[in-house]
């Protein structure tokens, strides 16, 4: 099974490599947690040959929060030595992410075999000093994706793993140990989103928000509670450009995956 989250389609694209290499099925946690949170998150695996991946969006050095909500809710049964992995989507430096992932799933007696992340175009545009990836950039991490996927397909198979299959840029514990909670602790929950006079009431955002914290009211979107995950899922997918986060955002650019053109 490859559980995954994705927000602009970074994950979802490597989601399904993942799956149509080792022929696993997709589940996208975001939707199984609003189907299933009554009764429990539970999975059972199929047989001991079975492989488990988890998918998702480094953000701000940490694993993104719908995931890491996921993983400790989860029940897992029949877990007999099957192959345990993640793979963590960032635009340059995942940190200690890898590390943060391993003790959570070892909390639930999941042990994991191997982390690997993999650079993807930025998209997080909530504070000032960040934005999108210029377009050569951005094209060029896109060129690079599937030949890092496939060096991380063929660690799989051959069981080679390797730290320099993590990406890092230094200072990682203050990234993971110090940011990282301050951007749970502080900024999650915490949300200044707003459409402007450009929406065209197609409810898009309502519909990817993972937490089901935006809803439509007369046509127009309306963010409700503090459940922001701060994904970004709404401000990019957004057809006509119409969703902004206060004045930060404004001026800056957009970005959504190719996978999900269309959609």
């Amino acid at each position: 099974m490859v559980f995954y989250f994705s927000a602009t389609g970074n994950s979802l694209w490597v989601a399904q490599y993942i799956s149509n290499a080792f022929n696993e099925p997709l589940c996208e946690v975001s939707g199984f947690i609003r189907k299933h949170s009554a009764e429990g998150l539970k999975y059972t695996l199929r047989d001991e040959a079975e492989m488990l991946f988890f998918v998702f969006p480094v953000h701000s050095w940490g694993p993104a929060l719908v995931m890491l909500h996921f993983i400790r809710e989860l029940q897992l049964s029949g877990l007999k030595g099957n192959c345990v992995f993640a793979i963590g989507t960032c635009g340059d430096d995942c940190g200690y992410t890898d590390r943060i992932v391993r003790k959570e799933l070892a909390d639930k007696c999941i042990p994991l075999e191997a982390f690997f992340s993999l650079k993807m175009p930025n998209n997080y545009i909530l504070m000032r000093g960040f934005g999108v990836d210029p377009e050569p950039v951005k094209d060029e991490k896109l060129a690079m994706a599937p030949s890092s996927m496939e060096q991380i397909v063929k660690a799989i198979n051959t069981r080679s793993y390797s730290e320099s299959q993590i990406l890092r840029t230094g200072m990682s514990w203050l990234k993971s140990y110090v940011v990282y909670p301050v951007f749970k602790r502080f900024v999650i929950g915490r949300q200044s989103f707003r459409s402007t006079d450009a929406c065209i009431s197609c409810g898009l955002c309502a519909k990817v928000c993972p937490t089901g914290m935006i809803v439509m009211q007369n046509g127009k979107p309306v963010w409700q509670g503090r459940d922001c995950v701060q994904c970004t899922a709404c401000i990019h997918r957004c057809p006509a450009k119409a969703i902004e986060f206060g004045k930060v955002s404004v001026g800056k650019g957009r970005y959504v995956h190719p996978v999900l053109a269309g959609k």
